[in-house]
């Protein structure tokens, strides 16, 4: 960039830390930005930070993201190696689901976390991101489990919310989490065959 100025994600984390674009800045108390391995081929998106992700400043880390840890290391895959972010980065009043207005308020701080990341899929976890992302009004149930082109030749891959699975524990075959189970498997070795070699 001109004038030797790089932007990276540390310094993208400090200028959202400001950010008061949309009614949520009034109740937050803390900005969720993102976490994870800054290189990673694999970003996962979620919809937005509850209670304890408010607290502590920290995606997906109350029981939603506890299962999701589960569920990347039942294929081994790691929190540390691939990059966890949410639609918006403040919590919604009450956890309600944000609103379009929210979404597109918080859109230009994560399209350049996608822009510094550069993942080569992009997992949307439940309605609001696959919507968002795949731009039509598909319900999860009719698009997980499977790949789309997005911009840049990114993939998306639509799956399950975890706060969904903890709604529904069953583990039956043809549950949600059993196609979770097999969606995450689809995802590594997706990965595998788009990354062979860890990027230097």
């Amino acid at each position: 960039m001109s004038g030797g100025f790089e932007l990276t994600l540390d310094l993208l984390a400090q200028k959202a830390a400001d950010c008061r674009r949309c009614p949520l800045a009034d109740s937050r108390r803390t900005v969720v930005f993102g976490e994870g391995d800054p290189r990673s081929p694999l970003l996962f998106v979620g919809e937005g930070p509850g209670e304890v992700e408010d607290e502590t400043g920290r995606p997906f880390v109350g029981p939603a993201g506890q299962l999701l840890t589960q569920i990347l290391a039942s294929v081994g895959l790691s929190r540390e190696g691939v990059y966890i972010a949410n639609m918006v980065k403040c919590r919604p009043p009450g956890n309600r689901v944000p609103t379009r207005q929210e979404v597109e308020a918080c859109w230009d701080w994560l399209a350049a976390q996608i822009a510094l990341i550069r993942p080569r899929v992009i997992v949307t976890l439940g309605n609001t991101p696959t919507q968002w992302f795949l731009g039509g009004s598909e319900g999860i149930t009719q698009v997980r489990g499977t790949f789309h082109r997005w911009k840049g030749g990114i993939e998306v891959f639509p799956m399950y919310h975890p706060s969904y699975l903890l709604r529904n524990a069953s583990k039956a075959k043809g549950s949600p989490k059993y196609q979770t189970w097999l969606d995450i498997k689809t995802v590594k070795e997706r990965i595998s065959l788009l990354c062979p070699t860890p990027r230097a």
